[in-house]
């Protein structure tokens, strides 16, 4: 009898196991939207379990006495437990329901964290045609998964994203050329962009809504290598710049040679020039004609080996560049555990600059790179993108067999390997108000003149008053002049604060080293976005876009110097402890 009241007790608490699990069914198929198998499940064996214990219910019950009003009973009690439970159930689906579709997000961390850009919020909704995010990588990153559905929210009709597992769908991994795991592409009727080559880090407002501007904008930047002093081949083989160039193709770069020796300059549709590992001078006629292309606003990238001269001191020195011949030594020793040597720097440092914004701590390789210094220059502004390790630096005699710093002739680390610069254009000159108001005003007498010459010709009775007539021609031409001066310098006023307000920027980036874009270097780590990230931002895309600031997770630890952290440890392991057993001891004694 008493084994049989347990029984009943345990099972009369197993029937809100059912509801539990048909509950957590509904919830699974609502919130994701995908029903099979396992929300479907779920439900099943809630319903299931609910059944079950109903009826054992009502067979248990039957062995009792007085039979019929015990059934009685039970019929009440099983259906208002079967209508309290399809009530629970009815209600959190439906509130479910009203959630899912009417949903609502409030942002309440302090830089708005999971909040759009403006910019980003403009762009998406104005979507001229359906645009896909295509994410090819068999693990959904959270965070990325969580900025797809926030730009999905700002326009589901046209914004959609899918994540696809290579290794399940080849095929269409291989329509979309997919090379490594955690490729993203974006496609847009019948034109595609690759956005990133690997999932190291998880997409970003800046690199997603800078890759939409790009894959809807109409402007098709020109890109020329120049070549005759010994740069870099632009064919595949060692050395070459194949693989750079197809990455600058697959974001609808146009990618071409230029020799100054032969062509006339340098073209007008050029956005950048780029100078890649040049062996020979450049002859002074070629250095000046860059150095023109960057006063009209043009962006150039020089890739400068060390243990080369190109000739580009003058067009250096305006800058504020300094180029040391000394090479980079990385002596962290984590280069041997991937078959690297000290001349092969492993960089993690990046400056805060649009170009490297989004590299985090992750790694990139500048094999035989030299370093780069800077100087203050008016007008000139300079950011230092790549950095060395604090154990690293240039070594000035790589002829002796054992490298060692030597603090006589070498140069203690870190050491900036890349730098870039800008500087504000002035307008150029226009038409002033001045001189409009000083050519209609020189008009002006002569038509006065002829009229009085004319009213003189009349020796009449209407002498005055044409006399009169004349002078209020002469007045009102007066003042429609002043008003034409005034117009015309209010326009030109105009004109020069637009002209002002868009005044162009002249881009420059410089690196001690071209190895790291070659075929083979390319591909490793973070050297393609590096190098694709300078000409995007050197052919100056919408400067709107490009101001996104990165939203930055304000640390709220606390940072314990190690002998309050041992101090802590004792008052939480020993010191409060103690003091509860020493009350305790004292309480007990005193009631005692």
């Amino acid at each position: 009898m008493k084994k049989n009241r347990i029984l009943w007790q345990v099972f009369k608490y197993s029937f809100w196991l059912g509801p539990m699990i048909a509950i957590a069914g509904l919830s699974a198929g609502f919130v994701s939207g995908i029903w099979q198998p396992v929300p479907l499940a779920l439900i099943i064996t809630g319903v299931v379990i609910i059944g079950v214990w109903l009826a054992l219910k009502g067979y248990w019950e039957t062995d009792l006495k007085d039979k019929r009003l015990k059934n009685r009973r039970s019929t009440q009690a099983g259906t208002n437990a079967l209508v309290a439970t399809v009530s629970v159930i009815v209600i959190i689906a439906s509130i479910n329901i009203i959630a899912v579709r009417n949903p609502v997000r409030i942002d309440l961390t302090e830089n708005q964290q999971f909040t759009l850009a403006p910019q980003t919020q403009t762009i998406v909704t104005n979507l001229p045609e359906p645009l896909k995010v295509w994410v090819f990588d068999p693990t959904q990153n959270p965070q990325t998964k969580s900025l797809l559905d926030r730009y999905r929210e700002k326009n589901p009709a046209l914004f959609s994203y899918e994540f696809i597992d290579p290794q399940m769908q080849p095929g269409l991994a291989q329509e979309f050329g997919v090379r490594n795991f955690g490729e993203i592409h974006l496609e847009a009727g019948s034109r595609r962009q690759l956005i990133r080559r690997e999932g190291r880090q998880p997409l970003t407002e800046v690199t997603l809504t800078n890759s939409i501007e790009q894959i809807f904008s109409d402007r098709t930047s020109q890109i020329y290598f120049l070549q005759g002093h010994g740069q870099r081949p632009l064919q595949a083989g060692q050395g070459g710049f194949q693989q750079a160039v197809d990455s600058l193709k697959e974001r609808n770069f146009v990618v071409e040679p230029l020799n100054l020796a032969q062509a006339t300059g340098i073209p007008e549709n050029a956005n950048v020039i780029v100078v890649a590992g040049p062996q020979q001078r450049l002859f002074e006629g070629e250095v000046n004609a860059l150095i023109d292309f960057l006063d009209n606003g043009g962006g150039l990238l020089l890739m400068l080996d060390p243990k080369t001269d190109p000739g580009l001191d003058n067009l250096l020195d305006k800058w504020g560049v300094k180029l040391d011949d000394r090479i980079a030594i990385d002596a962290t020793g984590s280069g041997r555990l991937v078959g690297l040597g000290l001349t092969v720097p492993i960089v993690r440092e990046y400056g805060d600059h649009p170009i490297t914004r989004d590299f985090g701590n992750n790694i990139s390789l500048f094999p035989s790179a030299r370093p780069v210094e800077t100087r203050p220059v008016d007008g000139i502004t300079e950011t230092p993108i790549i950095w060395t390790d604090t154990q690293s630096w240039a070594e000035s005699n790589l002829v002796e067999g054992r490298l060692e710093f030597n603090p006589e002739t070498d140069r203690e680390g870190p050491l900036s390997l890349g730098v870039a610069l800008t500087r504000v254009l002035n307008p150029q000159e226009t038409p002033t108000a001045e001189t409009t108001e000083t050519e209609e005003t020189t008009e002006t007498p002569t038509a006065e003149t002829a009229e009085t010459t004319e009213t003189a010709e009349t020796p009449t009775a209407e002498t005055v008053e044409t006399t009169e007539t004349a002078e209020t021609a002469e007045t009102a031409e007066t003042e429609e002049t002043e008003e034409t001066a005034e117009t015309a310098e209010t326009e030109e006023t105009t004109d020069t604060e637009e002209t002002t307000a868009t005044a162009q920027e002249a881009r420059l980036v410089v690196f001690g080293n071209s190895q790291f874009a070659t075929d083979g270097w390319l591909e490793q780590q973070l050297n393609r976005d590096i190098f694709v990230n300078t000409i995007v931002w050197l052919s100056q895309p919408d400067q709107e876009v490009l101001s996104i600031g990165v939203k930055s997770v304000t640390s709220r630890r606390i940072l314990m110097t190690p002998p309050l952290g041992r101090l802590l440890s004792w008052m939480a392991l020993v010191i409060f402890p103690f003091m509860g057993f020493a009350v305790s001891a004292f309480l007990w004694w005193r009631r005692r």
